[in-house]
């Protein structure tokens, strides 16, 4: 299914208090981050939850700070990732899309969290735009919703 063809992400329903959830950012590309952080705060803002906002280095960076995280006192419900690589003249590009998507799951798995991602991979600047305005298909939107759902499904399933 393409983005165009999937629902407009929504906040979906989470039991019990309101949620906290922290959004780590690689901004790099500042307005395609913000525009994302903008559509995950609107989501987040539906079902009353609160958020903290964590910027790293790049997108390498997101699960190495989710880690860090983890290992001090601040507790979170979820989290969401949100960065963009643009496809650039080197395989570079294809090394840090993979390892970095998956430094993300394997901190989700390992450690049990809620996580949304809005990682976007694109070829160039354009498609990131397209995925991160205000209207429409935001991917920062979708990876709020995202995390919401996974922590309702923890907290339905007592695992929360």
């Amino acid at each position: 299914m393409s983005t165009i063809d999937a629902p407009l992400p929504a906040a979906p329903a989470v039991p019990g208090a309101a949620p906290c959830l922290l959004v780590v950012r690689a901004p790099y590309y500042r307005e395609v981050v913000d525009g994302m952080t903008t559509g995950a705060a609107r989501i987040l803002g539906d079902v009353g939850a609160t958020h903290e906002t964590l910027d790293v280095a790049g997108a390498f960076e997101l699960s190495q700070a989710i880690r860090l995280v983890l290992r001090g006192p601040n507790r979170f419900d979820g989290f969401i990732a949100l960065g963009c690589i643009v496809r650039g003249e080197t395989d570079h590009y294809d090394h840090i899309c993979r390892e970095s998507m998956a430094g993300l799951m394997q901190v989700a798995l390992q450690y049990g969290l809620a996580m949304g991602t809005g990682l976007l991979t694109v070829h160039d600047i354009g498609q990131a735009m397209a995925r991160s305005g205000v209207d429409g298909h935001n991917k920062g939107a979708e990876a709020a919703s995202a995390a919401l759902r996974q922590i309702a499904i923890a907290r339905q399933m007592g695992a929360a």
